[in-house]
């Protein structure tokens, strides 16, 4: 269980160590910035202490922190997807048809029916991005990224009608008003500015700024220049977020949403992604390797990841025979399904480790093409391609995979820490009155950062990569669409149920 009382403890430790190494008079440091994975649930009560701190509450797993990959809400998220349907409710069209067992209503609707007492307790759900920016402001802020993408909520329609709730349950048809407190604010504004208590502890001014809360995936678009309509950026780590920009909004098939000042201000953010991605390679390398890999790598000194990249770089595509399905976490985009399964398609007893790695490889490369071809099928225009995290910086194979696959020349973030720049960014914008820049697309020309290298695609790599995706896409919408054996499997045999 994740105890929300780490995320200020972290904050207490690391901001003051930070001012301190960095040698910045506290005096300069004009604003501050929260970002977070989403969606993340903080049930509070009336005072805004997370239930978790209570003893009487300690022991109920409803009371702890829900993370964004909790799953086990994933029936009423069915519930809300077919009632949705059933109605013909215009909003979830903006979600691509189906909401996520991640977001909030499923959440707050698992603890109304499973634990109905705890639901009562609970006098506020917030993200945990909003819980942390109003532990240091004393203001309850509810940011438009994550109650556009993660609630159902629409800037100019706001929330699912209540009538909507009370289908679902009569007792939700309230929650809204009961449970969904917090004056809203836009990505980018300022939430409020340090209480003293907190800027004694971080060792700053009562006049430090703020931001709004924002999310760990769609803060960094401004940190590599993703400011325009047609840029999108992949954030690739354990899994993979996809922040599209656009200028109107579009209803498409499968992605997350599509959200007005969701990701930058002024424009459509459309997210989407894949659940898992780096998750995938660390599983296969952790569990099905030979011993003759392990002892090459250790004895080479190099970790086997790079061992198996340079093993497979002499590989040529197709070369050994596999396919396989990115689905190991289940497939976020564009089937919005926890249920379905990966697959290796091809095995012979000749299959060498190296080559069930690249084939793992390009599933995700496959993946992502689906998401984008999908994006371009519905009127989304993609012109550019920028990709973070940790692993572009660590496999460069990876990349040529992906530049060859998408057909696209791919820019590399200039940052370790992507999320981090993109919220001082925000920080920086947020403190705008104290000296900070007036605009998001200011704040970006100055502090994001661009590797000048970039991957370009191999036009052989290409016709070749174009033949087998569409291999992949018999796989993809056969047994996420056609065939539900996978299903079957997970309900009537698996442990994993």
């Amino acid at each position: 269980m994740e105890d929300p009382q780490d995320y200020l403890n972290v904050i207490y430790k690391t901001v003051p160590e930070v001012v301190r190494e960095s040698n910045v008079a506290p005096s300069d440091i004009i604003g501050i910035a929260i970002d977070f994975t989403a969606c993340t649930v903080v049930s509070v009560d009336k005072d805004n202490v997370p239930l978790c701190f209570y003893e009487e509450y300690r022991n109920n797993p409803h009371s702890w922190v829900k993370l964004c990959k909790h799953h086990a809400a994933q029936k009423y998220a069915d519930q809300i997807n077919e009632l949705a349907h059933s109605n013909k409710e215009e909003w979830i069209t903006r979600y691509g048809g189906k909401i996520s067992s991640e977001w909030l209503f499923p959440k707050i609707l698992q603890v109304l029916v499973e634990d109905e007492t705890m639901y009562d307790a609970t006098d506020n759900y917030l993200e945990a991005t909003d819980w942390v920016a109003s532990q240091l402001t004393g203001n309850i802020i509810r940011n438009t990224c994550t109650l556009g993408y993660k609630a159902m909520h629409h800037h100019l329609e706001g929330f699912p009608k209540d009538s909507f709730f009370k289908q679902l349950h009569p007792k939700f048809e309230t929650v809204i008003k009961d449970k969904i407190k917090g004056e809203i604010k836009s990505i980018g504004d300022s939430a409020g500015t340090l209480t003293p208590f907190m800027a004694e502890k971080l060792g700053l001014f009562t006049d430090t700024v703020v931001a709004v809360g924002n999310v760990d995936a769609h803060v960094s678009a401004p940190a590599v220049n993703v400011v325009e309509p047609g840029s999108m950026l992949m954030i690739m780590g354990t899994s993979t977020c996809d922040i599209l920009l656009g200028d109107k909004e579009v209803n498409v098939p499968g992605i997350c949403g599509v959200v007005h000042d969701g990701v930058i201000p002024g424009y459509f953010g459309y997210e989407s992604g894949q659940s898992a991605v780096g998750d995938i390679f660390a599983w296969f390398t952790e569990n099905y390797l030979n011993e003759d890999i392990v002892k090459e790598a250790k004895h080479r000194d190099i970790s086997v990841h790079q061992l198996l990249e340079e093993k497979t770089s002499s590989l040529s595509v197709g070369e050994s025979g596999l396919l396989a399905l990115d689905w190991h976490g289940g497939n976020r985009s564009i089937l919005v399904d926890a249920d379905v399964q990966g697959m290796i398609l091809g095995l012979t007893l000749h299959t060498k480790p190296e080559e069930i790695y690249r084939a793992l490889i390009e599933s995700t490369a496959f993946g992502k093409r689906i998401i984008i071809e999908n994006y371009k099928d519905h009127g989304v225009p993609i012109n550019k391609l920028f990709v973070c995290g940790g692993l572009p910086n660590k496999n460069k194979l990876l990349m040529q995979i992906y530049a060859d696959v998408l057909n696209i020349e791919i820019s590399i973030a200039d940052s370790l820490q992507t999320p981090a720049l993109g919220s001082a960014i925000y920080a920086a914008l947020a403190a705008k009155e104290q000296g900070g820049y007036s605009t998001i697309l200011e704040a970006s020309s100055k502090m994001s950062k661009v590797k000048k290298e970039t991957f370009k695609p191999i036009k052989e790599n290409v016709e070749q990569y174009s033949k087998l995706f569409q291999e992949f896409q018999i796989l993809h919408n056969y047994f996420g669409i056609e065939n539900v054996v996978m299903k079957r499997l997970k309900k009537n045999f698996s442990k994993e149920k």
